[in-house]
């Protein structure tokens, strides 16, 4: 059974008793249902059309890892049966062997060969046996056959996880807190620091246990809730970005009220810093844009307010003056298409000669690559889309002065023709050139249009594919994120992830690049709250590099107009 598949049967299966038990808490049934799928996936994945509820609960358990791999108690089974009831606590847990080979052969194995080898690992969300010394019965009367049990179980080891976070106080937690909170649960605490590259590690697989429950809140977060009058589908394999913020309905609507050509500064504290006034720039709003008023009186500098913007969910401060009262209006939260258009305005591409070969080694022009066996994204879990999407880094490899395509000569720089190879090679849309006015408006009309260079396309540089995004991406599956930490993790889920700004001198180049996977090497940089302040990024331009987390806030020079943050799944 896939991933995904498994935790759509998980979360609309038990969706009743995971809502009950997160109910008063700042957790969520997704979240549950990662934990679960993290913990215990691979057993009840496979048996769950075989085998009833009960059992599934009663075959949750594993770990048989002991000394020199195990430093916690028990060590071994002489270990464990030195303990007030560790004989009996050893029968349980080899028992507990016996069963869980039933359905697993690799414990089947185990139990077959090794007499004294026993389960550490008990429950749906795993209890770990060194708890034995300070709660005996719990193992001793196998309460984690019961799902009520490990539900309760689980919400209180939560909770304790949450206070040694230091957040026992917040009533709400983000999709981030809510994944280093598994993290503590998993290894006592988490250094937000580190992102979630932390607790127990895959050395197979080279990934960490924060990771995975990142991959897995998120699938769990694009399942709906069951409904038996409208039955929903699991998502496509190839959903596997959380789904855009909403903003709640609810409350006092504005309108960008600014002259043409302006747009609305939203900043990140209530205050124009007098040395860098545009240090503190989350967005840029265009005129006519709704946002919601948070707080902040009339007579105020700045008001607190929230929007969405191009999929991307939008908090901060900005100036009321240019802002007016919009009460009929409503904040639309775009979701981008999960296909590209087949008729209408579709992608535009042009064909080279037959039998002639764009490569890398070749200066650029404005055909896509055609080599053979080029590495390309497909991967079903985030593992394997972020092991190829390292492997695209690699083959395009923009340091290498061989590769003409992306070195800079003659003053001229190539981050565009570097960012569409990049996305090509991942399987999206970002086009190398693009319809001409003219073309659009007969495309739109239903009509065939060839693509033929300087009639009915022209190549596309940073500041063209600026505004693309804006006004074609969400046909193309692309949407705004608002932050650097969304915009890194959804790389890290083997997602497309880019920075844009326009150059504010038109003529004068604009950038973009690439914000790709981190790796066991390649990091991207954060603070001490967990946020990132560079991401990972990867380009051709004035300096090339595969893996770079370049200058702070760059998009945020005062040569640029304006910049935004873009993902595609």
């Amino acid at each position: 059974m896939s991933t995904i598949k498994a935790i759509q049967w998980f979360k609309q299966t038990f969706y009743k008793e995971l809502t009950e038990s997160v109910k008063d808490t700042p957790f969520s049934a997704d979240q549950l249902c990662a934990i679960a799928y993290q913990e215990t996936g691979y057993i009840w994945a496979g048996i769950r059309e075989s085998h009833s509820h009960d059992e599934i609960f009663k075959l949750c358990t594993g770990d048989t890892i002991d000394a020199p791999g195990r430093s916690a108690f028990p060590k071994t089974r002489k270990d464990l049966e030195s303990w007030t009831g560790g004989t009996q606590m050893f029968q349980v847990a080899r028992q507990a062997l016996v069963d869980v080979g039933s359905v697993r052969k690799e414990f089947a194995n185990i139990a077959k060969k090794y007499p004294s080898k026993f389960c550490h690992g008990f429950g749906i969300f795993q209890y770990d046996i060194q708890f034995f010394k300070k709660d005996p019965q719990w193992f001793l009367q196998r309460k984690w056959t019961s799902f009520a049990e490990c539900r309760a179980h689980v919400i209180k080891e939560l909770k304790e996880a949450l206070k040694r976070q230091g957040w026992q106080s917040k009533t709400v937690l983000t999709d981030t807190e809510k994944v280093h909170v598994c993290i503590a649960y998993n290894r006592g605490k988490s250094d937000l620091a580190k992102g979630f590259r932390q607790g127990h590690y895959n050395k197979e697989e080279k990934r960490y246990y924060g990771e995975y429950i990142h991959e897995y809140l998120t699938i769990a977060k694009n399942i709906p809730a069951p409904s038996p009058a409208n039955p929903v589908p699991a998502p496509s394999p190839h959903v596997i970005l959380p789904p855009p913020t909403s903003v709640e309905p609810s409350g006092n609507l504005y309108q960008v009220d600014v002259s043409a050509g302006s747009s609305l500064n939203v900043r990140r504290t209530p205050e124009i810093p007098q040395l860098k006034p545009e240090s503190n720039i989350v967005v840029k709003l265009p005129g006519s844009h709704v946002v919601k008023h948070l707080g902040g009186k009339k007579s105020a500098d700045f008001w607190e307010i929230e929007t969405s913007l191009n999929g991307a969910y939008i908090r901060g401060f900005a100036s009321p003056k240019y802002l007016k009262s919009a009460p009929s209006l409503e904040i639309e939260v775009l979701q981008p298409a999960s296909e590209e258009p087949k008729t209408g305005v579709i992608a535009a591409h042009l064909t080279p000669k037959q039998g002639t070969v764009i490569a890398r080694v070749n200066i650029a022009g404005a055909y896509s690559l055609n080599e053979k066996n080029m590495p390309v994204r497909a991967g079903d879990t985030a593992q394997k889309r972020c092991s190829e999407l390292a492997n695209i880094i690699t083959w395009l490899n923009s340091e290498n002065s061989a590769h003409k395509r992306y070195w800079p000569r003659d003053g001229l720089t190539f981050c565009n023709i570097y960012a569409h190879d990049y996305c090509g090679r991942a399987g999206v849309y970002l086009p190398r050139v693009w319809w001409t006015g003219p073309a659009l408006i007969r495309l739109a009309k239903g009509e065939t249009v060839e693509p033929a260079y300087g009639k009915t396309v022209d190549e596309v540089r940073a500041n063209d594919l600026f505004r693309w995004l804006r006004d074609f991406g969400p046909l193309f599956g692309w949407r705004q994120t608002g932050t650097l930490t969304k915009l890194q993790e959804a790389a890290n889920l083997g997602a497309v992830g880019l920075i844009v700004a326009r150059r504010v001198q038109e003529g004068r180049s604009g950038h973009i690049v690439a914000v790709v996977p981190e790796t066991d090497v390649q990091r991207a940089k954060r603070n001490t709250e967990g946020n990132v302040t560079h991401p990972l990024q990867s380009q051709a331009g004035a300096r090339n590099f595969r893996y770079s987390t370049s200058t702070t806030n760059w998009w945020l020079g005062s040569q640029f107009a304006e910049s935004a943050f873009w993902i595609h799944a």
